[in-house]
């Protein structure tokens, strides 16, 4: 027996008779959800609301709210930053997508993971921020100005010009 796999839902039922809708509530595990700035932590459940309902034409729709939690690094302080994302999702699906447009349905079941994949990586934050007030790194533990004149090495070309007397 292969495992359940909670994002592919058979839909047979629906494409027969359009109008007909159908409710999914699921909280799934989903790896490798992530982008240079944040990702969905390790073990991170993705809440996925869902109504699914027949369109005619062989095609459905996936109408809902997918939902998760994401981790990742201030953009000004670099301090480690969470929070969740959630995004309103209203998909078709049909035998023969669109490229970027639809998604693929088989003919007695929809595999809802590209969908909610893409919907959750979109809806990721692209440069996160621990607060509005972030002033950014702490400048004693940063600096990032030039060096202070006494710190600073002399250059060997003009401490050999200091020595020289000049005719006026």
């Amino acid at each position: 027996m292969s495992p359940r796999r909670p994002l592919r839902v058979g839909v047979a039922e629906l494409l027969a008779h359009p109008g007909t809708r159908r409710e999914l509530h699921e909280s799934v595990v989903l790896a490798g959800l992530a982008t240079t700035a944040a990702q969905v932590p390790d073990g991170g459940e993705v809440a996925v609301d869902l109504v699914l309902e027949g369109i005619g034409g062989g095609a459905l729709t996936a109408t809902g709210t997918v939902g998760a939690p994401w981790q990742g690094a201030c953009r000004r302080c670099l301090e480690p930053v969470e929070g969740s994302a959630e995004v309103d999702v209203r998909e078709v699906f049909e035998p023969r997508p669109t490229e970027g447009e639809t998604y693929p349905l088989g003919t007695d079941e929809v595999d809802l993971e590209p969908m909610v994949r893409d919907a959750v990586l979109l809806a990721l934050p692209l440069a996160p921020l621990c607060a509005d007030t972030c002033a950014g790194p702490v400048p004693d533990e940063f600096p990032t100005g030039p060096a202070l004149a006494e710190e600073r090495p002399v250059d060997p070309r003009w401490a050999a010009l200091s020595d020289l007397e000049f005719d006026e």
